[in-house]
């Protein structure tokens, strides 16, 4: 199944609640992950750029949607962004593929 990279940042009113209110939100994640129908792999927080990320696998990338359309709808979170993560052996798949269509392509400068 498809692997996802998904980064965010906390608001600063969650920023507060985590500080009046400690909890897991490894736990959370993994509970809307899950109602959604996915799987939670692994969560980390983290420092720069974003605050949190979640590495989840899904059947389709349409089924991650819902749950991170949830996560923001809840305003605990902004800045959200989902990759898509491919394996080692999948993307030596899709080299050995892009070696065997290569000649049907044509570039234009030539």
């Amino acid at each position: 199944m498809p692997l996802f990279v998904t980064t965010g940042c906390y608001t600063a009113t969650s920023a507060k609640g985590m500080i009046n209110n400690p909890s897991d939100r490894e736990k959370a994640a993994r509970g809307i992950m899950e109602a959604a129908g996915g799987k939670l792999h692994s969560f980390y927080l983290t420092t720069g750029e974003t605050d949190w990320m979640a590495i989840t696998e899904f059947d389709d990338g349409a089924d991650l949607i819902p749950a991170l359309l949830v996560v923001s709808a809840s305003g605990a979170v902004s800045n959200v962004k989902t990759v898509r993560a491919y394996t080692g052996a999948e993307f030596k798949a899709a080299q050995e593929k892009a070696g065997k269509i290569a000649s049907s392509y044509k570039p234009p400068a030539k």
